[in-house]
């Protein structure tokens, strides 16, 4: 087998969550830790001192209320204040937090809630309430941020009862002797394949991590992150949340939670980031601001942005270019939950590579099996999965290393990502298609089409299902166009015209015939999380999508199939590998 690992040697590491608390509270404690805007709309802070001594009285009077070392707290909120102090308490005093999205509706809230086995929960208001059933008998008390009303529970309890003074006297809860593989972490994966996995994480793998990385990049308390990434996913809250932590660096959460470009433009001007972690999606729809004005590109690429970090997919290798002519480093990274996420980083020094995904950080080793699964081993690697024997007996390899079910190689440059091990699929004829190629060839073509599915499991060729940008196509931005030549699609009709020359060029980038698509279907209907073929972190879900719209790939394929949504099919001539020549005037 192949092995790839990092050249440095991983350092000293923090043994628990509260010695690192105690560590920045003493080292940065006049500095701003968090930032959120007020009802004002102005951003007020709150320094390490004062956040320390509220986590402090938290964990003192979660104590009182019988809350026990090992229990564990669902939170069930939006990013907030309240919510980091009542999470970093519980970690420092020996529970276990179990984060889950603010807007799961009742089945979903109620599903993980009882698999996890909590038996206390914090929420933010009545619209988590309102998600929750009343058959929740196993919770002691159930926490809340905002005024809440509910006659089905008699065990609301204001979260100002845990912010109370400690008497006089009285020592403090913080546990400063946890042994460093506790457990203090249980995240849910985003069940982009099925079901959420509950996967559960130890004060080592948090810490091995921020100590790896201090080794390979810079940041300090004079640093600002302008974040939306939520905390109930690893890349907001543990890579990105405790970089911040970690460092000393201020965090200002961004108050449209990441939905809104022109609010996130907005807060971007007043904040100035100086690192920023995000989706290639998001720094698109940024990049598109920056056009309105020399102004709005000064702001944007302000003098003080020390680096850029991208996940979940690549940069448009257009928008990379943006960022290197103006010296600013685009760092890509590559991981999963279970590996607390992050296990591999691109070196900014070195000329990006599409699909390569950089090098190990210290500690941590990747190596690629026979079958070309990526295996990973190092102390970001969770302990297990929680309550699931079926996925911990296939986890593991014999010799210890965690299975990631992604598939990849190992090149000069780094591990390079090739596809989830479950996407890959055979044709008829046996054929073995890595339908993510050409996802990603469509999804880079033109930025009217938002997601891409492609299928063929047992036929004779594979299909596409695509989705497009329905605000971009009801709102069409006449300045920017994807690429010369191409215009701004009103419809579906207009985009699936458009979009038969652009989907014959990506047939043609693809070297194998057999994996080139014959038609396509762009659907009117838009992907979410009601019928979960987007996860909370706004991943598609591929087995759901293929459910939800089997009948367009059965029409693809010669059937007769009533549908409901508005669809355009485009016919493609995978025998002509000819890529059309864009016509300039």
């Amino acid at each position: 087998m192949k092995e790839l690992n990092s050249a440095y040697q991983l350092g000293e590491v923090i043994p628990n969550i509260t010695l690192l608390l105690k560590r920045n509270v003493e080292k940065f404690h006049d500095e701003y830790v968090y930032q959120e805007k007020n009802s004002d709309g102005v951003y007020e802070g709150i320094k390490w001192e004062h956040f320390y001594d509220n986590i402090e009285k938290i964990a003192f009077n979660l104590k009182k209320q019988g809350f026990q070392k090992g229990d564990k707290i669902i939170l069930f909120s939006r990013n907030r204040m309240e919510m980091l102090e009542l999470e970093l308490a519980i970690m420092a005093y020996g529970g276990v937090v179990v984060p889950i999205f603010a807007h799961f509706k009742q089945d979903t809230a109620e599903l993980l809630i009882n698999h996890s086995d909590a038996t206390w929960m914090a929420v933010a208001g009545q619209e988590q309430l309102d998600n929750v059933g009343g058959e929740l008998s196993q919770l002691k008390s159930i926490f809340h941020f905002d005024n809440v009303s509910d006659i089905r529970y008699n065990n609301l309890v204001p979260f100002a009862e845990l912010q109370k003074d400690i008497p006089q006297g009285e020592d403090s809860c913080l546990d400063e002797t946890i042994e460093p593989d506790t457990i203090c972490l249980n995240m849910y994966t985003s069940g982009t394949m099925g079901t959420p996995k509950c996967v559960q994480l130890m004060h080592k793998n948090i810490l091995s991590q921020q100590a790896a990385i201090s080794q390979i990049w810079e940041v300090n308390e004079n640093d600002r992150l302008l974040a939306y990434l939520p905390w109930h996913h690893s890349f907001g809250g543990i890579f990105e949340l405790f970089t911040a932590l970690y460092n000393g660096a201020t965090y200002y959460l961004e108050s449209s939670y990441g939905r809104d470009a022109d609010s996130i433009f907005d807060n971007w001007k007043l904040i100035r980031p100086t690192i920023f972690f995000s989706v290639p999606k998001v720094y698109q729809s940024l990049y598109e601001k920056t056009v309105i004005s020399k102004e709005a590109e000064d702001i944007f690429f302000n003098s003080g942005l020390k680096f850029i970090f991208t996940a979940a997919a690549a940069l448009p290798e257009k928008l990379s270019l943006e960022f290197q002519k103006r010296n600013i480093p685009v760092i890509e990274g590559w991981g999963l939950t279970e590996t607390s996420p992050c296990c591999t980083l691109t070196d900014p020094s070195l000329k990006r590579v599409s699909g390569v995904v950089g090098k190990p950080i210290p500690g941590v080793s990747v190596r690629i099996a026979d079958d070309e699964e990526i295996q990973v081993k190092g102390p970001n690697v969770m302990k297990e999965y929680y309550n699931n024997d079926e996925a911990n007996a296939e986890a593991f390899t014999e010799d210890g290393w965690y299975r990631t079910g992604d598939v990849g190689a190992i090149t000069e440059t780094g591990l390079k990502l090739i596809s989830r091990k479950d996407r890959i699929f055979k044709l008829s004829n046996g054929e073995k298609v890595v339908p993510t190629d050409l996802e990603k060839v469509i999804e880079l073509k033109c930025h009217y089409v938002q997601y891409v599915i492609i299928s063929g499991s047992g036929e004779d060729h594979p299909v596409a299902l695509i989705f497009p940008n329905k605000k971009m196509l009801e709102n069409p931005d006449y300045q920017m166009t994807p690429e010369e030549g191409c215009f701004c699609p009103r419809s579906l009709q207009e985009l699936g015209k458009c979009l038969q020359g652009c989907l014959h060029d990506a047939n043609c980038d693809i070297k194998q015939k057999f994996s080139k698509i014959k038609s396509a279907a762009i659907i009117g209907s838009e992907l979410s999380l009601d019928d979960n073929t987007l996860t909370p972190s706004m991943k598609v879900a591929p087995k759901n999508v293929l459910e939800k719209y089997k009948e367009h790939l059965r029409n693809m394929y010669g059937d007769n199939v009533p549908t409901e949504e508005e669809v355009y099919v485009v016919e493609l001539d995978v025998k002509n590998n000819i890529a059309r020549k864009i016509v300039q005037d």
